[in-house]
Order: C-alpha cells, then sequence, then structure tokens
C-alpha cells in the first residue's frame, strides 16, 4: 500500500488543574469542547470538514457515550466532521495520535485530530447492580401493585453510593500501589524520586518563564496557567510529606513525587504536506511510527513496566538504539515510574530476559528527559496527557529545527504505549 509522511502542525490545550478545584462544575464534554474549539480557532478550522476526529476520556459517564462525536457538534467545525470515542487508559491520546497518522500515510483522509480528556469533577457516581435492577424493574412494571412491590423491596443499602477509583480490577491495588513495588523491586530510593519531582516543577517554571507554554494552553474559566506547577518547590519540602499509598516503613511514593488528580484536555492537529499548503500551515514535526505492549502485571511483572517493551520494540523497528534521540519525553506518573523505566533500560538481565536482547539499551541523558516539565508538575488528566505531550515535543523539535524525540507513556492494566517523532 501506497503510503505518506504525516506530521503533526499544532495543538492546543486548556490549562491543567487540580480536581475538584477550578472545572468542578464543567462537564467532560464542555472541558474536552473547549479544547477542540482552541485548535480549530488557532488553525483556522472554522467551517471546516477534518478527516476525522478521535478522542476519549478515562473517567467518563455512560451518558458520554458518543462522546467525541457531540464535542465536535459543539465546536465551530463543519458538522460533517466525523469523529469516533477511544479507550486506552493514559495512552489514550496517543493512541488516537497514532490512528490519525495511520489514516492520513493510508490516504484515507487528509487531516485529522487526536484528543483525550479527562475530569475526575465530573465523575459519574454509581450505585450497587442489585439497586440498578430495581429501578429498571420499577420502569417497566406496568401495574400499580407490581410498583408497590418493587418499592417495598428497597433497603438502605441500596442507596449507597459507589465512587470509581483508579484501582486495578484484577488485583484491587492502585497504580500508586502497584508502583510501590516496583521501586521497592528496583531498589528507588526516595530522594531520588523526590529529586525528579523538584526538576519537573523546576524546568516547568523555566518553560513558562521563557514563554513556551503561551501559544500551546487557551485562556479557558479565566486561566492560561497549569494550576500544579510550584515553583517554590523544594527537595526539604518534599521530604516532609507522609507517604501516600505504603504507610509502612517501606513506602516512598507521596503526593509531591506523583502525578496529581488532575482535569484538562488536550488536542492534537494532524496534516499531509498536500493537505497543509493551501492553508500554510506549518509542519512541526513528522510522526514516524508507535508501539502499544503489555505485561502480565497478574504474576509478577510491575504494572507500569510496559513502555520498557514498547520502546523496546519501537527502536528495534526503526534501527535505532535509545542513544539516538534529542529529547525524551517520559510520562511521570510517578517519578518512582519513571526511575523504574530508566533502570531496567541499564539492567542487562531485564533486557535479556524481559526484552529479548543481547545487552542492554543502556542509560539516556537525563538532561534531554522532560526538558519543559512532567507530569508530576505540569499535571495528569489522564487521556489528555498523550496529546500535551505530542504537541509540546513538536513544538520543542521544530525550535531546534533537528533531531528526533521519543515518547512513553505508562497505562492502567499493565500497557504501555511508545512513539517517535523527528523535526521536518
Amino acid at each position: 500500500m501506497k503510503t505518506r509522511p504525516v506530521y503533526i502542525s499544532g495543538s492546543a490545550r486548556t490549562p491543567f488543574v487540580k480536581s475538584m478545584t477550578n472545572y468542578i462544575d464543567v462537564t467532560t464534554q464542555e472541558l474536552m469542547t473547549a479544547a477542540l474549539q482552541g485548535l480549530v480557532k488557532k488553525m483556522n478550522l472554522d467551517g471546516r470538514i477534518v478527516g476525522d476526529v478521535g478522542l476519549g476520556a478515562i473517567m467518563n459517564s455512560s451518558f458520554n457515550w458518543n462522546l467525541a462525536r457531540e464535542c465536535v457538534l459543539g465546536t465551530t467545525l463543519d458538522p460533517h466532521t466525523p469523529a469516533y470515542t477511544l479507550q486506552r487508559a493514559c495512552g489514550t491520546s496517543l493512541e488516537t495520535t497514532l490512528q490519525m497518522a495511520l489514516k492520513i500515510s493510508n490516504y484515507q483522509i487528509n487531516d485529522g485530530i487526536a484528543a483525550g480528556c479527562d475530569t475526575n469533577s465530573d465523575l459519574p457516581i454509581m450505585f450497587r447492580r442489585s439497586f440498578a435492577h430495581k429501578l429498571l424493574a420499577l420502569h417497566y412494571a406496568k401495574s400499580y401493585s407490581d410498583k408497590l412491590k418493587i418499592i417495598a423491596s428497597l433497603r438502605p443499602a441500596d442507596f449507597k453510593p459507589e465512587y470509581p477509583a483508579v484501582v486495578e480490577p484484577r488485583t484491587h491495588l492502585s497504580m500508586g500501589e502497584h508502583c510501590e513495588k516496583m521501586v521497592q523491586e528496583w531498589h528507588i530510593s526516595r530522594q531520588a524520586q523526590d529529586e525528579l519531582a523538584l526538576k519537573s516543577h523546576q524546568t516547568a517554571v523555566a518553560a513558562y518563564e521563557e514563554g513556551f507554554y503561551d501559544d500551546l494552553i487557551i485562556e479557558f474559566m479565566g486561566l492560561k496557567r497549569d494550576g500544579t506547577v510550584r515553583s517554590d518547590t523544594t527537595l526539604a519540602k518534599l521530604a516532609k510529606l507522609k507517604t501516600a499509598f505504603d504507610f509502612t516503613e517501606k513506602g516512598s511514593l507521596t503526593a509531591g513525587n506523583s502525578s496529581p488528580l488532575t482535569d484538562g484536555a488536550a488536542a492534537v492537529y494532524l496534516t499531509s504536506e498536500e493537505a497543509a499548503k493551501p492553508f500554510n500551515y506549518p509542519l512541526l514535526a513528522r510522526f514516524v511510527d508507535a508501539q502499544v505492549a503489555a505485561v502480565d502485571f497478574e504474576h509478577g511483572e510491575g504494572l507500569l513496566m510496559a513502555p520498557t517493551i514498547a520502546v523496546s520494540e519501537l527502536l528495534k523497528r526503526n534501527h535505532l538504539s535509545l542513544q539516538d534521540f534529542d529529547i525524551y519525553e517520559i510520562h511521570e506518573a510517578f517519578a518512582g515510574q519513571v526511575l523504574c523505566t530508566l533502570k531496567a533500560w541499564e539492567s542487562e538481565e531485564y533486557c535479556k530476559r524481559v526484552l529479548k536482547r543481547d545487552k542492554a539499551l543502556g542509560p539516556i541523558d537525563r538532561s534531554k528527559m522532560n526538558i519543559k516539565g512532567g507530569s508530576v508538575a505540569l499535571g495528569h488528566p489522564f487521556a489528555a496527557t498523550g496529546a500535551r505531550i505530542v504537541g509540546a515535543l513538536a513544538k520543542m523539535l521544530a525550535q531546534k529545527g533537528s533531531g528526533r524525540g521519543l515518547i512513553s507513556i505508562c497505562t492502567a492494566g499493565g500497557m504501555g504505549v511508545a512513539a517517535i517523532l523527528e523535526a521536518v
């Protein structure tokens, strides 16, 4: 099949804020629509038919069963623009970026939008299944006596709400609890995690001061800046925080070295060179390739270690080494997760056993990693992180004018998504 290059032409996102704060009255659909409309305005897409739009959210309601299409209809895009909803946990919008790139590369469409959104301030509150069955029975009951019988069967326990949580259904452990296991297995210290977290905030603050995010973040709800970036963070302050997941003396993950629960949305515009020329769209970076992987976390493999495999396979297919990159964007779900990943790539035993390689992938230059801030500082609205990273990395490569960047994202369910972008 004939293929063609695919380019990142622009991106837009809302400010990321701590959940249950600024966006507490904003719905998932409203938040995602805001980011999409921001991208539409930035790229002058008003009234245009875009080839396809793919987006998703993780903490989603059944009312949002057609989320992507409804969000598109809420923008000034031509209503003939199609859209679909997808979910691959924290890799959602990197996955939709990959899918848009494949469609454009294969001449199925000329341009597309990849996006994602999450807000823990708009959580769907559930009730136990037995209560739902009673309500359905009540709805369909035909006689008054049947309705009374169902009402009489209701018990106080039926009204106890069940709140969604980021917990693995098979292990009943949170991501943080799983990451605690990983850092203990890989002997990652609390200090090393705090140091990475501090660096995340420092680089994010510096990026804001230089104006890097000025054209990437749209104004929304009176905000123009991420609400989780801390300019006054110090190692001493981080060291005073209590552990958040393992409360024994072994625990080392805290709210300071973990990404916060965050609300936000992000979108990326992808295009072919032919489609970009008539509108003078910039070609910021080429989307080269991507890879997904998974681990068997129920049988001893670290829940958040799948990116090590995804990156390894991506490197093999593209005949690259881990050191062949100018910028590394490694998602900071937890500082400990990043450090486990880096240590695994340096481990000859791990690379031989898990990655099926003859030798270790080796270390990376840490000065090239998350140079404009990472998820610990900027925040992590689950499904929006991929698009946030793609947009920022494309801009970094365009500013540099050469080189390539590597993206690595861990996800719930023991999966990982990785991608390569290249300067034009």
